[in-house]
């Protein structure tokens, strides 16, 4: 490795909670539903990426460091990720790329990191790609959305604070399946500080990757019925949020994530991500609002893992909850807080 041209990118991201749920593709990495989701504000990935020019390099070259580890697995599939957008970008030859990337949450834990990882990815590039051309992106966060698409649907809609939809859909200008779009200003002040908390019911690796799950549901006997639910319901979400209305919201979000897994369940190959646990805290969360009335609600990924979601008014009320009944389910008592965030930050150079 020659040459002295060193050039550094720093960006922390964070993750997001789908709220009308991006299950089954049309084509790489393009959504059969549009979906929405708010970022959360704790759940980070932080990624610094140093940039060395090397005389004569024709060929894409790194080295990832998570944790201060080096990751041979982690940098296999960062690899695939950046011959699939060299076209774009082909300074990418001509670099070797240092990356080292950290969470703020637990590695593994469930927490959809592959959404905080793509998009702090991607922003590192962009951020370097201004630099190495000497040029200014105008649609800065717009490309660093593609471009965490294509790593990971999800990591879309990481690029901005907030709500944002990614997916084509009538109802939202300039709405797109390539990147997500911010929609805060269609937003209720009743859903600007939700609160979320993170019930780990189990961590590790998922039995079904979400990528085989996606796959499945081209041959599910209701795909066509689901993708068109999915699209009612963008419409119902988008007036719901707007309006304020939080019963309605309490019921969608969760018919929702219900129906995410009741698609898993009757898949060609049937799967099951959810654990006695969740089920657990599921039919807790459902007594304890009928016994209080408090704005709570639940939400699910592609896992085992729960949010429990609430207006703020009633967040200290929840957390004794949470800490009084529902840790117990969690394995090894772990649970993480988060609220709506504000997005991802460029932060000092590592």
């Amino acid at each position: 490795m020659t040459g002295n041209n060193k050039i550094i990118a720093s960006w922390e991201s964070p993750s997001n909670i789908a709220l009308v749920k991006y299950w089954g593709k049309k084509g790489p990495q393009i959504p059969a539903n549009p979906s929405i989701s708010f970022t959360l504000d704790n759940a980070l990935t932080k990624t610094n990426i140093e940039a060395i020019k090397v005389d004569g390099q024709n060929q894409i070259s790194i080295d990832f460091y998570f944790e201060n580890e080096k990751n041979d697995s982690f940098e296999i599939k960062i690899k695939a990720f950046l011959e699939k957008v060299v076209s774009q970008f082909s300074w990418l030859r001509q670099y070797h790329l240092q990356i080292h990337s950290s969470n703020t949450f637990p590695h593994s834990s469930g927490i959809a990191s592959s959404a905080s990882a793509f998009s702090a990815l991607s922003l590192c590039l962009c951020d370097l790609h201004q630099q190495i051309t000497e040029s200014t992106i105008n649609n800065f966060f717009e490309l660093a959305s593609n471009w965490s698409r294509i790593g990971s649907g999800s990591a879309s809609r990481s690029v901005y604070g907030g709500y944002n939809l990614w997916g084509k859909t009538p109802l939202i200008q300039n709405s797109s399946d390539e990147f997500a779009v911010n929609i805060d200003n269609q937003i209720n002040s009743v859903f600007k500080n939700l609160k979320d908390t993170i019930l780990i019911i189990e961590k590790g690796k998922k039995s079904v990757s979400s990528t085989k799950g996606h796959a499945l549901l081209k041959e599910h006997p209701f795909a066509s019925l689901r993708y068109q639910l999915a699209n009612e319901n963008i419409g119902l979400l988008l007036n719901i949020l707007k309006n304020g209305e939080i019963q309605e919201f309490i019921a969608l979000v969760e018919r929702e994530a219900l129906m995410l897994h009741s698609l898993m369940m009757t898949s060609p190959t049937p799967f099951i991500l959810m654990k006695p646990n969740t089920i657990a805290v599921l039919e807790k969360i459902w007594d304890f609002r009928n016994q209080t009335g408090l704005n709570l609600l639940f939400t699910l990924d592609a896992g085992a893992n729960v949010h429990l979601i609430n207006t703020d008014e009633h967040n200290e009320q929840v957390q004794n909850f949470v800490k009084n009944e529902l840790v117990g389910y969690c394995q090894n008592g772990l649970y993480f807080c988060n609220a709506v965030g504000s997005g991802p930050k460029k932060t000092k150079n590592a």
